[in-house]
């Protein structure tokens, strides 16, 4: 894949996903009394749930940012992991209801893989 088109997507992707997130975030730390009663009744404590909104929210915002955009997603890779993990075994509807989780986690990693340091060969 030549470098432009590897940008392309890797900005493509970015975008996409940093909306994602931003709004995902948003939505739990708006929510915030839901969204600690939810992550409760998973077995966590509530703050849990409002630590998960702002670091979503920091992730969306940190891959719109040419520098952060590794770390960034390495820091929702994590999270999206759990994500899975928690709708595999703890949130009723199962794996099913956490196809977005799954499609983002998928993509980040993708991100993740696109934005590593080029080596050129001499």
């Amino acid at each position: 894949m030549s470098p432009s088109v590897r940008n392309i997507i890797a900005w493509i992707l970015q975008v996409l996903l940093g909306l994602f997130f931003i709004k995902a975030g948003f939505d739990k730390l708006q929510g915030l009394e839901g969204t600690m009663k939810n992550f409760s009744g998973m077995g966590f404590p509530g703050w849990f749930g409002g630590l998960i909104g702002a670091a979503e929210l920091l992730g969306g915002i940190g891959l719109l940012i040419p520098r952060t955009v590794r770390l960034a997603a390495l820091g929702l890779i994590v999270i999206m992991i759990g994500a899975v993990v928690m709708h595999a075994t703890k949130i009723p509807g199962g794996l099913a209801g956490g196809i977005p989780a799954l499609v983002a986690l998928v993509l980040l990693v993708v991100l993740y893989l696109l934005r590593r340091p080029v080596t050129r060969l001499a």
